[in-house]
């Protein structure tokens, strides 16, 4: 009996040997893969696509988990924690940025290798509107070409929120009841489904910032501190995309974050620059063009967000331009839209034209280029562009981004109406009135429509 109870504490013992030596190759595992996403931790080596050795401090609190280093260096807005384990996918892989990156990101933005962002692009960043308010649903839209990337996010976001969160229908009321939690869970999502989207439903790329530099300037390359600490991070999956960029949301909301521009890398990235190569035509060669001294997006910036594809144009298919070259232009209905109303003085009007895939996508809400300012016009109702009887008398809600605009504009927008009563609603308001830039984009879509602004002063 007494060797029998002996043998059970021989086996005993050698089960919790077992158990420790699981644990200690369980949390060397993650060591091993904290230690290859740099990403605010204090690593000894890491090694970029180049080749080139990366050497930072090791500070390890007795775990062997590397430990964040201190605040000192950046403000705490702008530091990003260690990614969750619950996230990290073994497919995944991460790394730095190298000086040859750097430069074709600085080529492919600017046509340059010297040029950097303006102020109101580095201040630029996803903030919404107080949650539980007529705009909880809303982006916070700065001045500058950064507002057009903002805006078609935006459109997103209204996608997100009115079609396809599970258990909510398109209910105009449901936007003003969003909360924070769910805010931040738009935001994530919208964000992960575009990139995902750039990259072909394949990889998606997120940029985000460390705290060691990774690049040196050079003759031909301007440091802007900021490109320069880039670490890079692929996933291989849309959902594995969603919970990594929730995890790491204030990298892209915070303030001095940098987030509009961190999120056009990633944009880049994603798409790879052969796919932005094959995309591009003569006529634009690369994605931003200087404008007052800032920078504005061109049309491939924005398409790339709308659809996928960085298309240089808005018409349909492709066309020949001047030099008998090939200028290509949207190849497929998106689920957001594109209107377009002002005379664009960059290139010929038979090209300024925006085609029946942007002008009809999937679902009712358009990104709307007004005199070169950006804006959304949207429907809860999912079938009013699949039904025509719809299309007699709708509602379309207008968002102008513009501080001084406290909730959305809410049009009532009749298609069939007699011209007596096309007079009689457009003196509603002082001369002029049917000259609102608002209406006439409307009217690119829906040619005779009248515009009811529902006791809303019209925007002009």
């Amino acid at each position: 009996m007494a060797m029998e109870t002996s043998d059970q504490e021989q086996s005993s013992q050698e089960l919790d040997l077992e158990e420790i030596t699981r644990k200690i190759s369980f949390l060397d595992k993650w060591r091993q893969i904290f230690s290859s996403h740099r990403l605010g931790t204090n690593n000894t080596t890491s090694q970029n696509h180049e080749g080139n050795h990366v050497s930072a401090s090791e500070t390890e609190d007795g775990t062997g988990i590397p430990q964040p280093k201190g605040q000192g260096h950046l403000p705490s807005s702008s530091l990003c924690s260690i990614p969750k384990p619950s996230i990290i996918s073994s497919k995944s892989g991460s790394f730095p940025i190298s000086l040859a990156m750097a430069m074709k990101l600085r080529q492919s933005l600017f046509g340059n290798t010297v040029q950097v962002f303006s102020s109101d692009w580095t201040k630029a960043y996803f903030r919404f509107h107080d949650p539980f308010s007529d705009l909880a649903f809303a982006l916070e839209v700065g001045k500058g070409g950064a507002s057009s990337i903002q805006m078609a996010v935006q459109g997103s976001i209204i996608k997100y929120l009115l079609f396809t969160r599970k258990g909510k229908d398109g209910n105009f009321h449901r936007l003003r009841s969003v909360s924070q939690q769910e805010q931040q869970r738009a935001l994530a999502a919208v964000l992960a489904g575009i990139l995902w989207a750039a990259g072909a439903a394949q990889k998606a790329t997120v940029c985000l910032v460390t705290e060691d530099t990774h690049v040196a300037p050079t003759p031909d390359y301007t440091g802007d501190g900021f490109t320069e600490r880039l670490q890079l991070f692929e996933l291989l999956e849309k959902e594995a995309t969603e919970k990594f960029i929730y995890d790491h949301l204030q990298c892209f909301k915070g303030e001095r974050s940098h987030g509009v521009i961190l999120f056009l890398y990633s944009l880049i990235f994603s798409r790879t620059f052969e796919r932005l190569q094959k995309d591009l035509d003569v006529s634009t060669t690369h994605l931003l063009q200087p404008n007052a001294g800032g920078f504005l997006c061109r049309q491939a910036v924005l398409n790339m967000i709308l659809t996928g594809r960085a298309s240089p144009h808005v018409f349909n298919g492709c066309q020949k331009g001047k030099p008998q070259e090939m200028l290509y232009g949207v190849v497929t209905h998106s689920d957001i839209g594109y209107l377009q109303w002002g005379k664009d003085t960059s290139e010929d009007d038979r090209f300024s034209q925006v085609g029946s895939m942007l002008k009809t996508p999937k679902l009712p809400i358009w990104l709307c280029n007004i005199n070169g300012n950006y804006s959304v016009l949207f429907s809860t109702n999912r079938q009013l562009l699949s039904d025509w009887k719809v299309e007699r008398l709708f509602d379309l809600y207008f968002y102008s981004g513009q501080p001084a605009q406290n909730k959305p504009a809410h049009l009532i927008i009749d298609t069939h109406s007699h011209h007596w009563e096309k007079v009689r609603h457009e003196d509603e308001y002082r001369p002029g009135r049917r000259f609102s830039p608002v209406e006439m984009v409307i009217r690119t879509k829906w040619r005779e429509a009248t515009v009811n602004w529902n006791g809303t002063v019209p925007f002009f």
